[in-house]
Protein backbone atom coordinates (compact mmCIF):
# COMPACT_ATOMS: atom_id res chain seq x y z
CA UNK A 1 0.00 0.00 0.00
CA UNK A 2 2.73 2.19 1.06
CA UNK A 3 4.10 1.68 -2.82
CA UNK A 4 1.42 2.12 -4.12
CA UNK A 5 0.72 5.76 -2.47
CA UNK A 6 4.13 6.89 -3.51
CA UNK A 7 3.48 5.89 -6.64
CA UNK A 8 0.17 8.08 -7.18
CA UNK A 9 2.35 10.89 -5.66
CA UNK A 10 4.97 10.62 -8.03
CA UNK A 11 2.64 10.62 -10.60
CA UNK A 12 0.61 13.47 -9.48
CA UNK A 13 3.73 15.84 -9.08
CA UNK A 14 4.45 14.86 -12.51
CA UNK A 15 1.52 15.97 -13.79
CA UNK A 16 1.52 19.12 -12.48
CA UNK A 17 4.94 19.70 -13.62
CA UNK A 18 4.15 19.00 -16.74
CA UNK A 19 0.77 20.65 -17.23
CA UNK A 20 0.35 24.11 -18.55
CA UNK A 21 -0.28 26.88 -16.58
CA UNK A 22 -3.51 28.73 -16.39
CA UNK A 23 -3.48 31.51 -18.45
CA UNK A 24 -6.53 34.36 -19.53
CA UNK A 25 -6.12 36.20 -22.25
CA UNK A 26 -4.54 39.65 -21.47
CA UNK A 27 -1.35 40.95 -20.82
CA UNK A 28 0.92 37.93 -19.46
CA UNK A 29 -1.56 35.67 -19.44
CA UNK A 30 -3.52 37.45 -17.18
CA UNK A 31 -5.63 36.60 -15.24
CA UNK A 32 -4.03 33.22 -14.01
CA UNK A 33 -6.05 32.51 -11.02
CA UNK A 34 -9.90 33.76 -10.02
CA UNK A 35 -10.45 37.54 -10.21
CA UNK A 36 -12.57 38.43 -7.09
CA UNK A 37 -15.54 41.20 -7.26
CA UNK A 38 -16.62 42.70 -3.91
CA UNK A 39 -19.84 43.43 -3.80
CA UNK A 40 -20.48 45.95 -0.72
CA UNK A 41 -23.99 44.65 -0.45
CA UNK A 42 -26.18 41.32 -0.05
CA UNK A 43 -26.91 39.12 -2.78
CA UNK A 44 -30.29 39.73 -4.44
CA UNK A 45 -30.19 43.42 -5.05
CA UNK A 46 -29.54 45.83 -7.67
CA UNK A 47 -26.12 45.97 -7.77
CA UNK A 48 -25.15 42.34 -7.09
CA UNK A 49 -27.24 41.00 -9.92
CA UNK A 50 -25.39 43.70 -12.35
CA UNK A 51 -21.71 42.91 -10.12
CA UNK A 52 -22.85 38.93 -11.64
CA UNK A 53 -24.76 39.70 -15.08
CA UNK A 54 -20.87 41.35 -16.15
CA UNK A 55 -18.78 38.82 -13.92
CA UNK A 56 -20.65 36.07 -15.91
CA UNK A 57 -19.46 38.05 -19.32
CA UNK A 58 -16.31 38.88 -18.50
CA UNK A 59 -15.52 35.17 -17.57
CA UNK A 60 -16.41 34.45 -21.30
CA UNK A 61 -14.27 37.49 -22.52
CA UNK A 62 -11.06 37.06 -20.26
CA UNK A 63 -11.10 33.15 -20.71
CA UNK A 64 -10.32 33.56 -16.35
CA UNK A 65 -12.91 33.14 -13.58
CA UNK A 66 -14.54 36.41 -11.91
CA UNK A 67 -15.53 35.61 -8.37
CA UNK A 68 -18.70 37.82 -6.70
CA UNK A 69 -17.74 38.17 -2.97
CA UNK A 70 -20.83 39.99 -1.38
CA UNK A 71 -19.51 42.20 1.64
CA UNK A 72 -22.54 43.73 2.83
CA UNK A 73 -22.88 46.41 6.05
CA UNK A 74 -21.97 49.88 7.21
CA UNK A 75 -23.17 51.77 4.02
CA UNK A 76 -20.79 50.00 1.85
CA UNK A 77 -17.67 50.70 3.85
CA UNK A 78 -16.64 46.97 5.13
CA UNK A 79 -16.82 45.95 1.19
CA UNK A 80 -15.02 49.40 -0.15
CA UNK A 81 -12.14 48.90 3.18
CA UNK A 82 -11.66 45.41 2.11
CA UNK A 83 -11.32 45.65 -1.64
CA UNK A 84 -8.89 49.12 -0.63
CA UNK A 85 -6.76 47.06 1.21
CA UNK A 86 -6.44 44.18 -0.67
CA UNK A 87 -3.07 43.56 -2.81
CA UNK A 88 -3.14 45.68 -5.77
CA UNK A 89 -2.10 42.69 -8.17
CA UNK A 90 -5.29 42.51 -10.44
CA UNK A 91 -6.97 40.08 -8.49
CA UNK A 92 -9.25 41.53 -6.24
CA UNK A 93 -11.91 44.65 -7.91
CA UNK A 94 -14.18 46.38 -6.53
CA UNK A 95 -18.03 47.00 -7.72
CA UNK A 96 -18.57 50.55 -7.26
CA UNK A 97 -21.66 52.32 -5.96
CA UNK A 98 -22.81 55.76 -5.91
CA UNK A 99 -21.60 55.68 -2.19
CA UNK A 100 -18.18 55.99 -3.12
CA UNK A 101 -19.22 60.06 -3.50
CA UNK A 102 -21.74 59.92 -0.49
CA UNK A 103 -19.93 58.26 2.18
CA UNK A 104 -16.97 60.96 2.41
CA UNK A 105 -19.37 63.49 3.46
CA UNK A 106 -21.36 61.65 5.79
CA UNK A 107 -19.24 59.78 7.82
CA UNK A 108 -17.34 61.61 10.38
CA UNK A 109 -14.74 59.24 9.75
CA UNK A 110 -13.40 56.18 6.95
CA UNK A 111 -10.72 53.70 7.08
CA UNK A 112 -9.97 54.33 3.31
CA UNK A 113 -9.89 56.92 0.64
CA UNK A 114 -11.74 56.81 -2.56
CA UNK A 115 -9.35 59.52 -4.09
CA UNK A 116 -6.22 57.71 -2.96
CA UNK A 117 -6.84 53.98 -2.58
CA UNK A 118 -8.91 53.23 -5.56
CA UNK A 119 -8.38 53.21 -9.57
CA UNK A 120 -11.14 53.65 -11.50
CA UNK A 121 -11.38 51.31 -14.41
CA UNK A 122 -14.88 51.38 -15.79
CA UNK A 123 -18.30 53.18 -15.32
CA UNK A 124 -20.53 50.17 -16.04
CA UNK A 125 -23.88 51.98 -16.17
CA UNK A 126 -26.48 54.39 -14.48
CA UNK A 127 -30.18 54.08 -12.88
CA UNK A 128 -32.96 55.93 -11.63
CA UNK A 129 -34.18 55.77 -7.83
CA UNK A 130 -37.97 54.04 -7.57
CA UNK A 131 -40.45 55.15 -4.61
CA UNK A 132 -42.10 51.65 -3.95
CA UNK A 133 -44.95 50.79 -1.28
CA UNK A 134 -46.57 48.14 0.31
CA UNK A 135 -49.85 46.69 -2.24
CA UNK A 136 -51.82 47.22 0.64
CA UNK A 137 -51.10 51.17 1.33
CA UNK A 138 -54.17 53.08 0.28
CA UNK A 139 -51.80 55.49 -1.97
CA UNK A 140 -52.08 55.08 -5.61
CA UNK A 141 -49.92 57.77 -6.53
CA UNK A 142 -47.31 60.00 -4.77
CA UNK A 143 -49.29 62.77 -3.88
CA UNK A 144 -51.96 60.31 -2.10
CA UNK A 145 -48.44 58.66 -0.18
CA UNK A 146 -47.40 61.96 0.69
CA UNK A 147 -51.25 63.05 1.89
CA UNK A 148 -51.13 59.93 3.63
CA UNK A 149 -47.81 60.25 5.69
CA UNK A 150 -48.81 63.63 6.93
CA UNK A 151 -51.96 61.70 8.00
CA UNK A 152 -50.18 59.03 9.92
CA UNK A 153 -46.81 60.87 11.41
CA UNK A 154 -44.32 58.52 12.65
CA UNK A 155 -46.05 55.75 11.80
CA UNK A 156 -44.54 55.55 7.80
CA UNK A 157 -41.27 53.80 7.87
CA UNK A 158 -39.48 53.50 4.66
CA UNK A 159 -36.58 51.13 3.97
CA UNK A 160 -33.19 51.62 2.33
CA UNK A 161 -30.01 49.28 1.44
CA UNK A 162 -28.14 50.68 4.22
CA UNK A 163 -27.23 53.92 5.82
CA UNK A 164 -25.38 56.52 3.89
CA UNK A 165 -26.66 55.28 0.74
CA UNK A 166 -28.13 56.91 -1.94
CA UNK A 167 -31.27 55.21 -1.63
CA UNK A 168 -31.52 56.48 2.76
CA UNK A 169 -30.55 59.58 0.85
CA UNK A 170 -33.49 59.99 -1.34
CA UNK A 171 -35.86 59.30 1.69
CA UNK A 172 -34.08 62.01 4.01
CA UNK A 173 -34.23 64.43 0.67
CA UNK A 174 -37.53 63.38 0.08
CA UNK A 175 -38.51 64.10 3.81
CA UNK A 176 -37.56 67.53 3.51
CA UNK A 177 -38.68 68.79 0.31
CA UNK A 178 -42.21 67.24 1.16
CA UNK A 179 -42.24 68.17 4.33
CA UNK A 180 -43.20 64.71 6.00
CA UNK A 181 -41.96 62.44 8.88
CA UNK A 182 -41.08 59.37 7.88
CA UNK A 183 -38.92 57.12 9.73
CA UNK A 184 -35.78 55.16 8.09
CA UNK A 185 -35.22 51.44 8.80
CA UNK A 186 -31.24 50.39 7.41
CA UNK A 187 -30.69 47.04 5.90
CA UNK A 188 -27.49 44.94 5.04
CA UNK A 189 -28.56 45.17 0.97
CA UNK A 190 -31.73 46.11 -0.84
CA UNK A 191 -32.68 42.28 -0.88
CA UNK A 192 -33.21 42.22 2.38
CA UNK A 193 -34.87 45.72 2.61
CA UNK A 194 -37.23 44.56 -0.26
CA UNK A 195 -38.17 41.39 1.31
CA UNK A 196 -39.78 43.32 4.52
CA UNK A 197 -41.70 45.63 2.53
CA UNK A 198 -43.13 42.56 0.64
CA UNK A 199 -43.99 41.35 4.14
CA UNK A 200 -45.54 44.28 5.31
CA UNK A 201 -42.58 45.16 8.15
CA UNK A 202 -41.81 48.31 6.33
CA UNK A 203 -44.45 51.20 4.41
CA UNK A 204 -42.28 52.00 1.90
CA UNK A 205 -38.80 51.78 0.41
CA UNK A 206 -36.33 53.56 -1.73
CA UNK A 207 -34.50 51.48 -4.04
CA UNK A 208 -32.36 51.45 -6.94
CA UNK A 209 -34.18 50.85 -10.46
CA UNK A 210 -32.10 47.21 -10.97
CA UNK A 211 -33.21 45.74 -7.55
CA UNK A 212 -36.79 47.18 -8.30
CA UNK A 213 -37.60 46.18 -11.42
CA UNK A 214 -38.23 42.14 -10.82
CA UNK A 215 -40.68 43.76 -7.91
CA UNK A 216 -43.45 44.80 -10.17
CA UNK A 217 -45.81 43.08 -11.53
CA UNK A 218 -45.99 40.66 -8.68
CA UNK A 219 -48.99 41.98 -6.24
CA UNK A 220 -46.79 42.93 -3.43
CA UNK A 221 -45.14 45.85 -3.90
CA UNK A 222 -46.53 49.13 -5.98
CA UNK A 223 -44.23 51.60 -7.46
CA UNK A 224 -45.13 55.57 -7.22
CA UNK A 225 -42.36 56.65 -9.27
CA UNK A 226 -38.91 57.04 -10.36
CA UNK A 227 -36.17 59.83 -10.45
CA UNK A 228 -35.20 61.20 -13.73
CA UNK A 229 -35.81 63.42 -16.59
CA UNK A 230 -38.23 60.32 -18.61
CA UNK A 231 -39.93 56.69 -17.78
CA UNK A 232 -38.24 54.04 -18.08
CA UNK A 233 -38.64 51.43 -21.12
CA UNK A 234 -38.98 48.71 -18.26
CA UNK A 235 -41.86 50.56 -16.75
CA UNK A 236 -43.61 53.06 -18.96
CA UNK A 237 -46.63 53.00 -16.59
CA UNK A 238 -44.77 54.47 -13.49
CA UNK A 239 -44.06 58.50 -13.66
CA UNK A 240 -41.08 60.15 -13.07
CA UNK A 241 -41.06 62.72 -10.04
CA UNK A 242 -41.55 65.25 -11.91
CA UNK A 243 -44.31 64.04 -13.19
CA UNK A 244 -45.98 63.29 -9.98
CA UNK A 245 -45.50 67.28 -8.93
CA UNK A 246 -42.09 67.22 -7.18
CA UNK A 247 -39.69 68.40 -10.42
CA UNK A 248 -36.68 69.09 -7.90
CA UNK A 249 -36.62 65.56 -6.36
CA UNK A 250 -33.59 63.50 -7.63
CA UNK A 251 -31.40 60.93 -6.39
CA UNK A 252 -29.54 58.88 -9.43
CA UNK A 253 -27.61 55.34 -8.69
CA UNK A 254 -24.73 54.52 -10.67
CA UNK A 255 -22.11 51.43 -11.30
CA UNK A 256 -18.56 51.03 -11.96
CA UNK A 257 -15.19 48.63 -11.42
CA UNK A 258 -12.46 50.06 -9.35
CA UNK A 259 -9.20 48.46 -8.24
CA UNK A 260 -6.91 49.08 -5.31
CA UNK A 261 -4.63 51.98 -6.23
CA UNK A 262 -1.13 51.18 -7.84
CA UNK A 263 -2.95 48.19 -9.66
CA UNK A 264 -0.79 47.78 -12.97
CA UNK A 265 -2.16 50.27 -15.79
CA UNK A 266 -1.97 47.38 -17.89
CA UNK A 267 -4.77 45.33 -16.16
CA UNK A 268 -6.62 47.99 -16.19
CA UNK A 269 -6.69 49.23 -19.18
CA UNK A 270 -7.38 45.57 -20.13
CA UNK A 271 -10.58 45.04 -18.10
CA UNK A 272 -11.50 48.71 -19.50
CA UNK A 273 -11.62 47.37 -23.21
CA UNK A 274 -13.31 44.54 -21.86
CA UNK A 275 -15.77 45.80 -19.88
CA UNK A 276 -16.64 48.82 -22.94
CA UNK A 277 -16.87 45.41 -25.14
CA UNK A 278 -19.52 43.89 -23.01
CA UNK A 279 -21.67 47.26 -22.74
CA UNK A 280 -21.35 47.57 -26.86
CA UNK A 281 -23.10 44.58 -27.17
CA UNK A 282 -26.77 44.44 -27.67
CA UNK A 283 -27.64 41.47 -25.18
CA UNK A 284 -26.13 43.02 -22.66
CA UNK A 285 -27.67 46.86 -23.33
CA UNK A 286 -31.19 44.95 -23.20
CA UNK A 287 -30.24 42.95 -19.81
CA UNK A 288 -29.23 46.19 -18.53
CA UNK A 289 -32.64 48.40 -20.08
CA UNK A 290 -34.64 45.30 -17.90
CA UNK A 291 -32.81 46.05 -15.12
CA UNK A 292 -33.51 49.05 -15.25
CA UNK A 293 -30.21 50.68 -16.09
CA UNK A 294 -28.61 52.67 -18.86
CA UNK A 295 -25.02 51.37 -20.03
CA UNK A 296 -22.12 53.67 -20.37
CA UNK A 297 -18.66 52.56 -20.94
CA UNK A 298 -15.57 54.96 -21.83
CA UNK A 299 -12.00 55.30 -20.44
CA UNK A 300 -11.48 54.83 -16.74
CA UNK A 301 -10.11 58.69 -16.51
CA UNK A 302 -13.77 59.47 -17.53
CA UNK A 303 -15.20 57.82 -14.84
CA UNK A 304 -12.58 58.84 -12.46
CA UNK A 305 -14.06 62.73 -13.72
CA UNK A 306 -17.37 61.61 -13.26
CA UNK A 307 -16.60 59.94 -9.52
CA UNK A 308 -15.43 63.69 -8.42
CA UNK A 309 -18.47 65.48 -10.20
CA UNK A 310 -20.85 63.25 -8.64
CA UNK A 311 -18.92 63.91 -5.31
CA UNK A 312 -19.41 67.36 -5.99
CA UNK A 313 -23.13 67.01 -6.43
CA UNK A 314 -24.11 64.26 -3.43
CA UNK A 315 -22.00 66.48 -1.03
CA UNK A 316 -24.59 69.55 -1.65
CA UNK A 317 -27.81 66.93 -1.16
CA UNK A 318 -26.11 65.55 2.18
CA UNK A 319 -25.73 69.18 3.83
CA UNK A 320 -29.22 70.34 2.89
CA UNK A 321 -30.77 66.92 4.22
CA UNK A 322 -28.06 67.38 7.52
CA UNK A 323 -27.14 63.92 7.26
CA UNK A 324 -24.43 62.28 9.54
CA UNK A 325 -23.19 59.31 10.57
CA UNK A 326 -20.99 57.78 13.07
Amino acid sequence: MRKIMQAATLAAASLAATAPALAGNGPDGYPTRPVTLVVPFAPGGGSDNIARYMAARLNERTGGTVIIDNRPGAGTNIGNEFAARAKNDGYTLLFGQVTLAINPFVYKSLRYSVDQDFVPVAHIANSPTVLLVNASLAARDVRSFVAYVQQHPREVNYGSGGAGTSVHLAGSLFNTQARLNMAHVPYKGSGPAMADLMGGQIQAIFDTAPSAMPQLGGGKVRALAITGPRRLDAAPDVPTFAEAGFPEFDAPAWYGILAPAGTAAAQIQYLNEQVNQILQEPETRKRLAQLGSVAVGGTPQAFGTFIQQESKRWQAVIQAAKVSLD
